[in-house]
């Protein structure tokens, strides 16, 4: 986790959108044992800083700025407010929804266009300038509204760090790409379910499962991941909502537990958080809570606890973790109007 010198004090970093009233980039608090969140800064010097990564050694953090120009920004992390390290850079795609770290180069799945830029770095972890390479996307989904086009939602290395993997919602598709010369490029392409519209993945422990939420009907899809090949493998299909919805659900987030028991996903049009328990090849959905908040568009973990950012309502809210059952209990929640994610080192 980022610290700022101080034993025992410890940062989490939440994006936000600044043209519903955001505060742009906010840094809070973590409270040891209780996990609460105090606000201690907020940055506002790129619009939109929606999703945020931050690098390894938790000294430099970097937003997306998801406008239709679409950038990219880096910040030094010093002390209560992270300072600006260079100007933003341009992606050459329209409204970056995620970002990554890979090979030197940060990622980011550009859904207005739907593409991928590799953005070259500097050993400082400085932006190095213009990007060095573009994937795009091609293909569409039979949602006539949400899919007459690519729409990258993420974009991520596997564990082994060979591959790069991206999600794409509009072709109902997972990529993986390699990242030769800091070209981003196609290695396999794996369809899904027509019309499930793929939004994030993430990767159990193991290195050899991954779990795909999906955005246009309230599943995850259970895959078998092959780091030797670069293979993605749909086995099921599993609901995570325990009952159909009046409507669309929009499932958003998705996080897999440290130590591999649970899997947890955000829905937002139901503004809950669902529990699932691992199984061989599978997931069992086990409860649904609400979600303290309006319109959960992301989920992130950290030391036994599991945090919300609630974009409508906006706050973040935060959720102690049963050990057994891994079923959240609602804990607290700090302001932070039209918050998008939150992420710790």
């Amino acid at each position: 986790m980022a610290q700022d010198g101080t034993a025992g004090r410890h940062r989490a970093f939440i994006g936000s959108f600044t043209a519903a009233g955001g505060p742009g980039l906010v840094t809070a608090e973590v409270a040891p044992g209780s996990g609460a969140l105090t606000l201690v800064s907020a940055v506002k010097d790129v619009p939109d800083p929606s999703y945020l990564a931050l690098s390894s050694d938790g000294r430099t953090l970097y937003a997306v700025s998801e406008t239709a120009e679409g950038a990219v920004a880096a910040y030094r992390v010093t002390g209560d407010r992270p300072e600006p390290a260079g100007a933003p850079v341009p992606v050459d795609g329209s409204g970056p929804t995620h970002l990554s770290l890979h090979d030197g180069h940060l990622l980011t799945a550009n859904y207005g266009c739907g593409s991928v830029t590799a953005v070259p770095l500097r050993p400082d972890g400085t932006l190095a300038g213009a990007p060095s390479g573009r994937l795009q996307h091609n293909g569409s989904g039979p949602h006539d509204r949400r899919q007459r086009g690519p729409h990258a939602h993420q974009v991520q290395p596997d564990p082994s760090g060979r591959w790069a993997v991206s999600v794409d919602l509009g072709t109902d598709s997972v990529r993986v790409c390699t990242l030769a010369g800091g070209t981003p490029a196609v290695h396999r392409e794996i369809a899904l379910r027509p019309g499930s519209g793929p939004r994030h993945l993430a990767f159990h422990p193991d290195g050899e499962h991954a779990y795909v939420v999906n955005e246009l009907t309230p599943t995850v899809t259970v895959c078998r991941w092959d780091a030797a090949g670069g293979s993605l493998k749909p086995l099921t299909e599993v609901p995570v909502l325990r009952d159909a919805p009046a409507g669309d659900a929009y499932p958003s987030g998705i996080v897999v537990s440290p130590d591999g028991r649970f899997v947890w996903t955000a829905t937002r049009g139901e503004d809950v958080l669902s529990a699932l328990a691992v199984e061989a090849d599978g997931l069992r959905l086990t409860a649904t809570v609400p979600c303290g908040g309006r319109w959960p568009r992301a989920l992130a973990e950290h030391s036994g606890f599991l945090y919300a950012a609630n974009e409508r309502s906006g706050d973040v809210t935060w959720f102690a973790v049963d050990e057994t059952t891994g079923t959240p209990r609602y804990d607290g929640s700090v302001r932070v109007t039209a918050a998008s994610c939150i992420v710790f080192g």
